[in-house]
C-alpha cells in the first residue's frame, strides 16, 4: 500500500474544508474560555518595523500579509481558467459568469433589505464563496457526483473570486499614496520581467522572484490599497509554467498554515450576552444573505441562463433544476473572503465586527448544513441513476 505524503494530504480539498472548520471552532471556542481575554489582547499586539512605516498587530499580519499568498493561489488559478480553464472563452464563461452575477447581486440586496443604510458598509460580506471549502464540501460528501457540477462550481466560484478582489480594490480603499503606488506597479512588473527570464539559474531567479514580492507587498501596502492585492497582482504577471509550479509548493502552506491561522484568529471573538433580537441588524443581513442570497440569486440566474442556453444549443454541460440549487447552497460558505471582508467593511467598530464574524459562521454553517444535505442527495441520486 502506497504511503501519502504530509504534503499530499494538505493539498486536498477536503483537508482544506476540515481545517478551516476546525481552525475557526477552536478560536471561537478559546474566544469564550478563561484564554479567551489573553488570545485576544496577544492577537491585537503590535510587532514589526515603525522606522519604515510597517507595524502591525499579529492578526493584521495575518490578514494583510499571510492572506496574500493565498490570493497569489486564487490569481494563479484564475489566469488558468481565463486562459486554458473553464473560462477561456465566452461560450465557456457566459453561464458561470451570469450566474455568480446573480450569487453577488441578490445576496447585497438581502443584506441591504435586512441591514438597511445604517450598515450599508457591509453589503459585500454576504457575497463570496470560499472556493476551498465549497470544493472541501463536494469532495467530502459528493462522491458520485457528475465532473460538470464540481467545475461548473469552480468556474462560478473564481468569478465570484474575481468580483471578491475587485470589490476590495475599490470600495476598501479610501485614499492612496500614488508614489508608493507607482513603486508597487513598478516591483510588479520587475516581476514579471525576472520570471520571463528562461536562461537564468533557477536558484538566483527565485530568490529574487521572493524579493521582488516582498517590496510589492510593502509598496502596495503603503499606498493605501489593501496588501492582498499584491498577491493578486503578482499571481496574474509571473510566467505561466512558474506560476502553476509556485501555486503548487504554497498550497501545502496555505492549507495547513495560512488559512487555518486565519480562520483562527477572525474567529476570536467573545459571544456577546444578547438575546437575538438584540444582535445588529449587520448580524442578520448576513447570517440570513449568505444561505438565502446565495440560494436565490443563483437559481435564479442559473435557472434562466440554462433555459437560454438549452433552447438556442443543446449542451450536456447545463447545470439546473436541483443540480443547480445545489451548487447555489453550496457556494453560500463565504466563509474565508467574507471573513475578511467584514475586517474590512467594520474595520472602525469592534462591537458590529464581531457580530459580523457570527453572521459570516452562522451563515456559512447553515449552508454547510443545507449544502451538504443537497451534495448527499444528489450523490446517492447518481449513484443509483449510473
Amino acid at each position: 500500500m502506497a504511503r501519502v505524503s504530509m504534503k499530499t494530504i494538505f493539498r486536498s480539498e477536503r483537508y482544506a474544508a476540515i481545517s478551516l472548520a476546525g481552525a475557526a471552532a477552536l478560536g471561537l471556542f478559546l474566544a469564550n474560555s478563561l484564554a479567551g481575554p489573553g488570545l485576544i489582547e496577544l492577537s491585537h499586539s503590535y510587532v514589526g518595523f515603525p522606522a519604515i512605516g510597517l507595524e502591525l498587530s499579529i492578526a493584521h499580519w495575518i490578514t494583510d500579509a499571510l492572506l496574500a499568498v493565498f490570493f497569489f493561489i486564487i490569481a494563479v488559478e484564475l489566469r488558468h481558467e481565463l486562459t486554458v480553464g473553464e473560462l477561456s472563452s465566452f461560450k465557456k464563461a457566459l453561464a458561470p459568469g451570469i450566474t455568480a452575477l446573480g450569487g453577488v447581486f441578490i445576496p447585497a440586496a438581502v443584506y441591504f433589505a435586512i441591514a438597511g443604510a445604517e450598515y450599508a458598509r457591509g453589503w459585500p460580506i454576504p457575497t463570496a464563496t470560499d472556493i476551498a471549502f465549497a470544493l472541501g464540501l463536494i469532495a467530502l460528501v459528493g462522491r458520485g457526483l457528475p465532473g460538470r457540477l464540481r467545475v461548473f462550481l469552480l468556474a462560478l466560484a473564481v468569478i465570484d473570486d474575481l468580483i471578491a478582489i475587485l470589490i476590495i480594490a475599490v470600495f476598501f480603499t479610501s485614499s492612496i499614496d500614488f508614489i508608493a503606488l507607482g513603486m508597487a506597479v513598478i516591483a510588479v512588473y520587475l516581476f514579471r520581467f525576472i520570471s520571463c527570464q528562461g536562461r537564468m539559474n533557477s536558484q538566483l531567479q527565485a530568490t529574487l522572484l521572493v524579493v521582488v514580492a516582498l517590496f510589492a507587498w510593502y509598496f502596495t501596502y503603503l499606498s493605501g490599497v489593501h496588501a492582498t492585492i499584491a498577491g493578486v497582482a503578482l499571481g496574474l504577471v509571473l510566467q505561466p509554467r512558474l506560476a502553476g509550479k509556485a501555486a503548487h509548493a504554497l498550497q501545502p502552506t496555505t492549507n495547513a498554515v495560512i488559512l487555518p491561522l486565519f480562520a483562527f484568529v477572525s474567529a476570536l471573538v467573545v459571544i456577546p450576552d444578547l438575546a437575538p433580537s438584540e444582535l445588529s441588524p449587520a448580524f442578520w443581513g448576513i447570517a440570513v444573505g449568505l444561505p438565502l442570497g446565495k440560494i436565490i440569486g443563483i437559481t435564479l440566474a442559473g435557472s434562466i441562463v440554462a433555459a437560454i442556453i438549452q433552447r438556442g444549443e443543446a449542451t450536456e454541460t447545463i447545470v439546473k433544476g436541483w443540480d443547480v440549487v445545489t451548487v447555489s447552497a453550496v457556494a453560500g460558505i463565504g466563509f474565508t473572503v467574507s471573513l475578511l471582508m467584514n475586517e474590512l467593511a467594520f474595520a472602525d467598530n469592534a462591537l458590529i465586527r464581531d457580530e459580523g464574524v457570527l453572521g459570516v459562521l452562522i451563515g456559512s454553517a447553515i449552508s454547510i448544513v443545507i449544502g451538504g444535505s443537497l451534495v448527499m442527495w444528489r450523490s446517492r441520486h447518481y449513484r443509483k441513476k449510473n
